[in-house]
């Protein structure tokens, strides 16, 4: 009770102290000289105190682990679901300026394009808002981008394809913002002996603003794959006519579940 009672205590503090200072910023042009170069002052000082406080909350922040990361209300059947590595962990190097082409990013995601002057931008971002599942996205800057075709590509692990068949659905639900209209496409790579089969989805024409999720699926069955001999699968995230946009993957989330058989 007396440690509710002290925590109550420093809240009403701090919301003191911030209606004062309110109040100071209200009324600073009338304030005289003298006062408000003490002011100033103490102001500095207080802002370089939150300014440590909020650098050392965000590296705490960044390295537990969000509740619920996982994507709730999986279908019935489900059986493997994951999440890239460089959305759910820190990567060092965090990103590349002017990559060249195949240039990954962590042990599973690369870029691919044919712009002759390697102009974009691919890095690791920090994802902040409350309705993040992902601690981490990944940033696309496309300002100066002349070729005519870009898409990121992600390896999925082993453990995709332990088990995998022809009665499995690929379930992707990724979360995407854009600072212009871009149309998005993902494709499903499926590699069994020689031969390598996909299927494309489009992710649909997105505009900007606010972070835009959707749900697609992969029905194994419309591929002629051979279920023992599969050795690779991936996806490729292709952004069609991509010049002079920026954007951000801030979660991508993979699971496979059966198909419910009639």
């Amino acid at each position: 009770m007396a440690g509710d009672l002290r925590g109550w205590a420093r809240r009403q503090g701090r919301a003191r102290a911030a209606r004062q200072w309110t109040a100071l910023a209200e009324a600073g042009t009338d304030l005289p000289s003298s006062r408000l170069r003490r002011l100033s002052d103490e102001a500095r000082a207080l802002r370089l105190d939150l300014d440590r406080f909020l650098a050392r909350a965000r590296a705490r922040l960044d390295r537990i682990p969000r509740v619920g990361a996982d994507v709730p209300g999986l279908p019935a059947g489900t059986d493997w679901h994951w999440r890239p590595t460089f959305l759910s962990a820190r990567l060092s190097p965090s990103g590349h300026a002017a990559p060249r082409d195949g240039t990954r990013l962590g042990d599973e995601a690369a870029v691919w394009h044919d712009c002759p002057n390697r102009a974009l931008i691919l890095r690791q971002s920090v994802n902040r808002e409350a309705d993040d599942l992902s601690p981490f996205g990944l940033r696309l800057e496309t300002m100066g981008f002349t070729g005519s075709f870009l898409s990121i590509s992600v390896d999925l692990p082993q453990a995709a394809l332990d088990g995998l068949s022809r009665s499995h659905i690929i379930r992707l639900a990724p979360t995407l913002s854009v600072e212009r209209p871009m149309s998005i496409y993902a494709r499903l790579n499926v590699g069994h002996g020689p031969n390598t089969d996909e299927l494309l989805r489009h992710l649909g024409d997105l505009t900007a603003g606010p972070a835009q999720g959707t749900v697609i699926e992969f029905d194994l069955y419309y591929l002629e794959m051979n279920e023992k001999r599969l050795h690779k699968v991936w996806l490729d995230l292709i952004f069609e006519t991509p010049q002079m946009n920026a954007v951000v993957l801030r979660d991508l989330f993979l699971s496979r579940h059966l198909r419910a058989e009639i």
